[in-house]
């Protein structure tokens, strides 16, 4: 199964934000290419919020490009053989942590964003991931710096949709 077919599959099985979610679904009945970064009229992307429920913190990357506190993520890869592959090879990545492990029922949210030309959008697919007993992170060449943040700190550093992402996973758990 292609990439662009088991994104299909995913969007079709989530059952929140219809109207987000349909947008998604038509982007990628027109555009076959609509799940790579050559995508210029937009393209998926598969991201995951790193969580340790245990402490009760969510490490979230300080983005080198953006300079903003997100969770980890990005482009697809012609390696990656489904967007949660995409997304845990992403998470496991940016915070240099093995053993990282999604949690389960599939995306917690989706989230349409602009971004700089040349390209106009990511629809990004959010997962959450679990990090394993004492996980240590590292900082990634995409990264200026990755830091746990207790939950109720997220709010402070980063923007509404890491903070929507939060309490969906949250919600989830």
């Amino acid at each position: 199964m292609s990439l662009h077919d088991d994104a299909v599959l995913v969007l079709k099985e989530y059952e929140d934000q219809a109207d987000l979610r349909q947008a998604y679904l038509d982007h990628l009945a027109a555009r076959p290419d609509g799940v790579w970064k050559s995508c210029e009229a937009g393209h998926i992307t598969a991201s995951a919020l790193v969580i340790d429920p245990s402490r009760g913190q969510v490490l979230l990357t300080l983005h080198k490009k953006l300079r903003m506190w997100l969770q980890m993520g990005g482009h697809c890869e012609p390696a990656d053989t489904s967007l949660e592959a995409a997304a845990l090879r992403e998470a496991t990545e940016e915070s240099g942590i093995p053993g990282l492990t999604l949690l389960p029922g599939g995306p917690v949210r989706l989230d349409r964003h602009p971004i700089p030309p040349p390209c106009h959008c990511h629809f990004d697919v959010q997962y959450a991931a679990l990090a394993p007993s004492g996980a240590v992170e590292t900082i990634s060449d995409e990264s200026l710096d990755v830091r746990w943040f207790a939950y109720d700190e997220v709010a402070d550093v980063a923007d509404n949709s890491v903070v929507r992402l939060l309490e969906a996973t949250r919600a989830r758990l």
